[in-house]
């Protein structure tokens, strides 16, 4: 059985994530409005009658802009901590805890958070499992941890945070404490950084990694998508753009590349009902 992932959105204007198999889906993160999040879904041919929750990271805005009306209109459960919820000054009607390391079952996916790096009150990544598929967000992480190598490996897909380019960020316009926010140990990950973690930590299962969260203003979609085709090894990479969504991609898990050498694959996108 495949699972079934998309980026609606992701960038500093917003973070939307899809992730479901054929019954169910869940959304991770709700940066977009409730609208744009409904237009892309329906340009995808995407069904918002199979999505059972809502997942949210942390309460910055870019991660919650869409939260209250999407749930209030949906009646979704948004799974949220304590003081993600608290800090995000948000007014929702169903609210349910999650806690780090303990999988939420939404029918056929089973969700776990772990803690990570950033400037939030209490932020986490997830992965989403089902049938021997494991997806990951891995977006918003100040510095790499154990906790993201180790569900690194385990992981057939990623969205992967590569938000900066060193030399872009160094050079470019935004004030000096700025700079050190993005690329402090609560800020971004940068290109290098990301690709140092795919380098050495890929599993050779990996068919798809979409790189996330690309600034503006201190990054370059060609210049990344070059630096990790050359270490793919058959791994499709993607940009998930902060101006328009993605395709949706099927991940099977039957992609193995043990060789570790390139090799030819197509993508598979794929076109599901709405209903």
């Amino acid at each position: 059985m495949s699972l079934f992932i998309a980026s609606l959105n992701s960038g500093s204007n917003g973070n939307c994530y899809y992730i479901g198999n054929e019954q169910e889906a869940v959304l991770v993160d709700a940066g977009i409005s409730c609208l744009e999040t409904e237009k892309r879904m329906k340009r995808l041919n995407l069904s918002l009658k199979k999505v059972k929750a809502i997942f949210i990271s942390h309460e910055h805005s870019d991660h919650i802009r869409g939260v209250e009306v999407l749930s209030r209109k949906y009646q979704l459960p948004v799974y949220i901590t304590p003081k993600t919820y608290l800090s995000g000054r948000l007014q929702l009607e169903q609210t349910k805890p999650f806690r780090a390391f303990e999988p939420v079952l939404i029918g056929g996916l089973s969700i776990t958070a772990f803690p990570k790096h950033h400037d939030a009150a209490e932020p986490h990544s997830f992965t989403i499992s089902g049938k021997g598929v494991t997806v990951g967000i891995f977006t918003d992480i100040g510095s790499v941890c154990q906790q993201v190598i180790h569900h690194f490996k385990q992981c057939h897909a990623v969205f992967m945070e590569a938000n900066y380019d060193d030399e872009m960020l160094m050079k470019g316009r935004y004030p000096y404490h700025l700079k050190n926010r993005i690329r402090g140990g609560k800020g971004h990950l940068s290109n290098a950084q990301a690709l140092k973690v795919f380098t050495k930590h890929k599993p050779p299962f990996m068919s798809h990694l979409l790189l996330s969260h690309l600034s503006k203003d201190n990054n370059c979609p060609e210049l990344v998508v070059g630096l990790f085709n050359r270490q793919a090894a058959g791994t499709e990479i993607i940009i998930a753009s902060r101006y328009a969504e993605t395709a949706v991609y099927a991940v099977d898990g039957l992609f193995n590349n043990c060789s570790g050498k390139k090799v030819n694959r197509f993508s598979h996108q794929v076109q599901l009902s709405l209903f």
